[in-house]
């Protein structure tokens, strides 16, 4: 079998997405009816939960349903395709999520601290090949609840999904380093040293006047969701002082404005 997914073409969906937009017949052929593509997806969440997604092959799943490699191409034709549907399904319930917060930067923040405790739960996700946006119609109902979040603020949609999208790309890496530092944690039987206690190591006054201030500055530096926190309303008050001058400057044209 191909190690990747065919180029699909002009006006078609890609494999995978094509499956869960509905627009191919999900395999039913042979003896192996019963075997599905919600059970190929679950038993591949389950390996990469546990193991991590290097854990995740065609043969390790079919081994762990019990049943050949080849049936699983019936309904899953690559490895590719496998990894799409496990992105989709571990975001399922997205379309039914409703942001709490009152008004638009609560509701973003809640939704990015939503996007890390899913991150946190399945970790693989941030071992992902991201080339290109998310597609899956989980993903889109996610982005959808991000830019409903964004309601009220005096933003054009292209800077709204540039929010949605450095939101996601922050959240992302804040999740997998934490989730390295735990494997690390794990590996060595401790944690692995922290960036101020490093940093009171090796700099000095003198030298390196700003980062010696850094390493001896109050604080935990072990609260890392706390910092991931401080991080996202750092990103907040970029978009909420971006919102802001866009109404200030509508308001010298005289334009009537959204409000917030």
């Amino acid at each position: 079998m191909p190690a990747h997914s065919p180029t699909p073409a002009a006006g078609e969906l890609p494999p995978g997405l094509d499956v869960l937009w509905g627009r191919r017949e999900r395999g039913r052929r042979g003896p192996q009816s019963e075997l599905s593509v919600e059970r190929i997806v679950a038993a591949a969440m389950e390996l990469a939960d546990a193991d991590g997604l290097a854990a995740v092959s065609m043969a390790g799943v079919a081994k762990r349903l019990g049943f050949t490699t080849m049936s699983l191409y019936r309904h899953v034709t690559s490895k590719d395709e496998l990894l799409q549907l496990m992105w989709n399904a571990s975001a399922e319930g997205a379309q039914s999520l409703v942001l709490t917060g009152r008004g638009w930067r609560p509701r973003l923040r809640e939704w990015a601290q939503i996007q890390r405790d899913l991150l946190d739960q399945h970790p693989w996700i941030t071992q992902l090949p991201m080339a290109t946006p998310p597609l899956a119609p989980n993903s889109l109902a996610f982005v959808e609840l991000g830019l409903t979040a964004l309601d009220g603020a005096d933003l054009a949609d292209a800077d709204k999904l540039r929010a949605l999208g450095l939101l996601s790309s922050y959240t992302l890496s804040e999740a997998r380093m934490a989730h390295d530092a735990r494997l690390a944690t794990a590996a060595a039987g401790a944690p692995p040293p922290q960036f101020e206690t490093v940093l009171r190591l090796v700099v000095d006054a003198d030298t390196y006047p700003r980062l010696h201030r850094i390493a001896w500055a109050p604080g935990d530096p072990t609260d890392e969701y706390g910092s991931f926190l401080a991080g996202i309303d750092c990103i907040l008050d970029g978009v909420e002082a971006l919102s802001r001058r866009n109404r200030r400057a509508r308001a010298r044209r005289g334009a009537p404005g959204t409000r917030s």
